[in-house]
C-alpha cells in the first residue's frame, strides 16, 4: 500500500496519490481488517451487513465528483479518472454505504453536490446512477423499489 499516502493539514486527514493513475487503474487492494455488523464513522460497507476496518484507506473522505471507486467484491482502490500524483483522493460514500452512522452536510462544492450524505438510502435513484454503485447497495436499492411497488399495489384497487 505504498501508493498512497495520509496528509494531515489543520488536524483533518486525507489519503493522496503517491504517483499518478489513470481511468480503471488499480491503486491499492482494500485491507480487511476486523468484521464487523454495524457500521462506524471508520468503516466501509462491504455487504449488506458486513463492514470492514480498511487501514488508512479510512481516510478517503467523500466527493460527489469523486476519483476513486471502492470494488467491494474485488476488494479494490481503483481510479475513475486521471489523478495526478500528489492528488487528493475522493470517493462517493453513498456507493458503498447504506445508511451511515454519522451523516454529514457535503461542502464538495461540485455541481452535482447532494448537500447531506447520510447514505444511498435517502438518494434518488436519479442521483446514484449517476456514479459506480457497489453490488450490494444495487440490490438492497433494488429491494427497496420492490417494496415500494408492492405496497402501492396494496393501496390501489
Amino acid at each position: 500500500m505504498n501508493t498512497v499516502a495520509i496528509r494531515t493539514v489543520d488536524k483533518f486527514r486525507t489519503l493522496i496519490a503517491k504517483q499518478a493513475y489513470t481511468p480503471g487503474q488499480i491503486i491499492s487492494s482494500i485491507p480487511s481488517e476486523n468484521e464487523q455488523r454495524s457500521p462506524t464513522r471508520f468503516t466501509v460497507q462491504i455487504g449488506r451487513d458486513r463492514h470492514m476496518h480498511i487501514g488508512k484507506l479510512a481516510a478517503l473522505n467523500h466527493s460527489c465528483s469523486p476519483n476513486v471507486i471502492l470494488d467491494t467484491q474485488r476488494m479494490l482502490l481503483i481510479a475513475s479518472r486521471d489523478i495526478a500524483k500528489g492528488e487528493d483522493l475522493y470517493y462517493f460514500y453513498p456507493s458503498t454505504e447504506w445508511e451511515m452512522s454519522a451523516p454529514f452536510i457535503c461542502l464538495c462544492g461540485a455541481s452535482n453536490c447532494i448537500h447531506v450524505v447520510a447514505g444511498a438510502r435517502f438518494l434518488p435513484v436519479s442521483t446514484l446512477e449517476q456514479h459506480y454503485i457497489a453490488p450490494h447497495i444495487r440490490e438492497m436499492l433494488i429491494e427497496l423499489l420492490n417494496k415500494t411497488q408492492a405496497h402501492l399495489d396494496r393501496l390501489t384497487p
